[in-house]
């Protein structure tokens, strides 16, 4: 019976070494297996912009440490920006082509495209646009276009801004599950859903204040495109007067109201082809590959470091939507370091999160500034958190639209004592001191362990006023007086002083270079993420490892179910205190 067991064991330990050898395999051939597929530009070429694949400023540089290998993707705002900018000077390229985009990007980052498409029209080529339905947001970017079209049987959404918050406070009450809440911050509205059943009139304000500086941004950039005054915009979007191809043609949104084969000899006509033949086209993000891969210009010794956060704040490592201390303050360690390095930028997209966190990369900012400038860039939002690793920068850009502020901490704990009551469960607790046993999920919240809480949560919003503070020059009252977790646009922030200038990351690479005393110089981006082979095998997915889980999430379950569940998993994810913008702002 022995040996037949040991038989047994040899075989199962053969099939387990084979199982891991064979996917240990295909892991390795999707890792390295080579990218050499790079699109040929074709002579007489037009870019189509399909910006769905597009979502951060930074697609990510990984090392796999457990190979000596690298990876760096190519398909960020950055890279398309970058690209857009070649296509400008590259003889092969006649124009840009926007064949209905449907993007997942914010609105700072559409503002970034808009602009440089319409530097790139000052070449003498053409941008247009065609779609079959319109958003808010996406015909924002296509009114850039010198021609906009639209389908006879499409639409076109425009009817301004509005935001929607559910409330719980109810719903807490009828299942006997409540989040406990413990803020700082009347404008602190993260955690008023648990607390009310209806908006709160301080949050309501900054809302109302809030969509109406994000809407007069909006307008303004397409007055200017389409050479229609803003209060006929106005106008157009509380009748709804474009919300048809006919009436939307008649108000001037768009130039032609026709059908996609009419749109595509349109540009055959511009490019002098024939209608029976098809026109060369190249999509951005193979170009955006080609241009990040050509040959850079080697003879500027100088470098403007970039270093990308982006994502909320947890804490860790970090990776390419999550910003941790360990990626972040690598980047700063190794720029300051860098004789070649002259200024550093630092790129800011995030709602914030981790008070700890955030209070680690800002102080590996005060060690840097000491010895380089650092400038910060905002990109849609840096708020909270966000902001807190932005204060103590030598110069702080942002764009109009960027979010930011929301100075303003909270704790957020789940309790689900009624509910284990009703069901007829009882926690009994055993404990050698008084505060020993903490806090309990079972039992109601002890005031005692409520006021050390608090007091913890003072002492960091006292902190991030004082870092604020030190940081733009202020009083802590000055501070506080536009703190309270409150968040605004950069407009607004521009003239509370949070913010220094208008302005997107070119114009802070441009000023990091001028504080970094160089005029010839080269872009280096940051951070490069480590990962291990273990790493890798927690992230499989069967499909490619660039496809991330929440891709796939947003893949099978679509948008809406997407986002719910995003909600439910960052809320139980939420540990220690927290700097975290007080909501998330999606743009309809």
């Amino acid at each position: 019976m022995k040996f037949i067991g040991n038989v047994l064991a040899t075989i199962i330990g053969i099939f387990i070494f084979c199982m891991i050898f064979f996917f240990g395999i295909i892991l390795i051939g999707a890792v390295f297996g080579g990218d050499d597929d790079t699109v040929t530009v074709k002579k007489n070429s037009v870019i189509e912009l399909d910006l769905s694949e597009v979502s951060l400023d930074y697609a990510g540089k990984i090392n796999f440490k457990d190979f000596n290998y690298f990876e760096t993707n190519h398909n960020g705002l950055t890279d398309v920006l970058n690209a857009i900018d070649n296509a400008k000077t590259d003889d092969k390229i006649q124009g840009i082509s926007i064949l209905k985009n449907q993007s997942n990007l914010g609105l700072a980052q559409s503002q970034a495209i808009r602009k440089k498409l319409a530097d790139f029209k000052k070449s003498g080529k053409f941008v247009v646009a065609y779609s079959d339905y319109l958003t808010q947001k996406d015909y924002y970017l296509n009114s850039v276009a010198d021609t906009v079209y639209l389908n006879p049987i499409g639409e076109l959404d425009f009817k301004g801004l509005s935001s929607e918050v559910l409330f719980m406070k109810e719903l807490q009450e009828k299942t006997g599950i409540k989040m406990e809440v413990i803020r700082h911050g009347k404008y602190k509205s993260a955690v008023e859903p648990y607390l009310n059943q209806e908006m709160s009139p301080a949050n309501r304000e900054q809302v109302t204040v809030l969509l109406n500086s994000v809407w007069n941004t909006i307008v303004s950039d397409i007055s200017e495109s389409r050479n229609i005054s803003i209060d006929s915009l106005n106008a157009i979007a509380n009748q709804l007067n474009a919300r048809t191809p006919e009436l939307a043609l008649a108000h001037n949104l768009i130039d032609k109201v026709s059908y996609e084969d009419e749109y595509h000899n349109a540009i055959k006509t511009k490019l002098k082809v024939s209608k029976k033949e098809d026109y060369n086209t190249i999509s951005i993000l193979d170009y955006a590959k080609n241009n990040a891969t050509s040959i850079s210009d080697y003879t500027k010794k100088d470098i403007i470091a970039v270093i990308y956060a982006q994502g909320e704040i947890r804490g860790g490592e970090g990776e390419v939507n999550i910003i941790g201390e360990g990626s972040i303050k690598r980047s700063l360690k190794a720029a300051r370091e860098d004789k070649n390095v002259k200024s550093i930028v630092l790129r800011i997209d995030s709602p914030g999160g981790s008070a700890l966190t955030s209070e680690l990369i800002w102080r590996e900012i005060e060690l840097t500034k000491k010895i380089k400038p650092v400038v910060v860039s905002m990109g849609n939002v840096a708020a909270s958190g966000g902001y807190y690793i932005a204060c103590n920068a030598n110069t702080i850009f942002a764009e109009k639209s960027t979010i930011t502020g929301s100075i303003g901490v909270f704790g957020m704990l789940p309790n689900m004592s009624t509910f284990a009551k009703n069901i007829g469960i009882n926690a009994e607790q055993v404990k050698t001191h008084e505060n020993a046993s903490g806090y309990s999920l079972f039992e109601p919240i002890d005031e005692n362990f409520k006021k050390i809480t608090l007091e913890s949560i003072e002492t960091i919003y006292g902190t991030f006023l004082k870092r604020v503070a030190e940081g733009r020059k202020m009083t802590t009252a000055q501070v506080d007086s536009i703190a309270q977790g409150r968040v605004w646009t950069g407009t607004d922030a521009l003239k509370l002083g949070l913010v220094d200038k208008i302005g997107g990351l070119e114009d802070a690479i441009k000023h990091a270079a001028t504080l970094g005393k160089t005029k010839s110089y080269q872009v280096e981006n940051y951070p490069e993420y480590e990962q291990s082979f273990e790493d890798l095998l927690n992230n499989l997915t069967g499909i490619s490892m660039f496809q991330t889980k929440d891709a796939l999430l947003r893949e099978h379950l679509g948008e809406e179910s997407y986002l719910l569940i995003q909600q439910i998993k960052k809320a139980n994810q939420l540990k220690g205190v927290q700097a975290l913008m007080p909501f998330e702002l999606n743009i309809k």
